[in-house]
């Protein structure tokens, strides 16, 4: 058996400016903070002596590559980004950052924005503009439908309002 695996589909390069503060932030906080407790951690299980049965010398060196990986991905992937500050000329179209409310067939209705793939875990009420209803949503506008096909069948969904203003809670 293989260790091949494919590469990961590119995701589009978009964020918010609060989505790309946090990740210079979670960056920030490994490479100044996290990066030199299990650095320190690391060199003292490594004084303790025999490092092929040391526990916590192993479960270190783990860890810290595991910290290591996360920065150079951040890294590379805060170079990439594009962060989007402004309103599309048009917000009565969907685009990125819109806060979106659409209804379903039963006439359940749902609210969520449309961020970057690097930031839709950030609150419940975000989806990636690479998910297929955020695809299939981009550039309509209230009154439209969208349906898609889903693993449990056909389902239908009309855009009922869009902006691009932070929900009023």
């Amino acid at each position: 058996m293989s260790r091949y695996r494919p590469p990961a589909p590119k995701s589009s390069p978009y964020i918010t400016p609060e989505g790309a503060a946090r990740l210079r932030a979670e960056l920030d906080r490994l490479w100044r903070v996290e990066r030199p407790e299990v650095v320190r951690a690391l060199a003292d299980a490594a004084a303790e002596g025999d490092r092929s049965e040391n526990a916590e010398y192993i479960y270190r060196k783990k860890q810290l590559g595991g910290i290591d990986r996360r920065v150079r991905y951040l890294r590379k992937r805060l170079a990439v980004l594009q962060v989007v500050d402004r309103r599309p000329a048009d917000t009565a179209q969907v685009f990125f950052g819109a806060w979106i409310t659409v209804e379903d067939e039963s006439g359940t209705e749902a609210r969520f924005r449309i961020v970057g793939p690097d930031e839709f875990d950030q609150a419940p009420d975000y989806i990636s503009m690479d998910a297929p209803l955020a695809r299939a949503l981009l550039k309509r506008r209230p009154g439209d439908e969208v349906t898609l096909e889903l693993a449990a069948g056909r389902k239908t969904w009309l855009l009922l309002d869009v902006e691009y203003e932070a929900p009023r809670t």
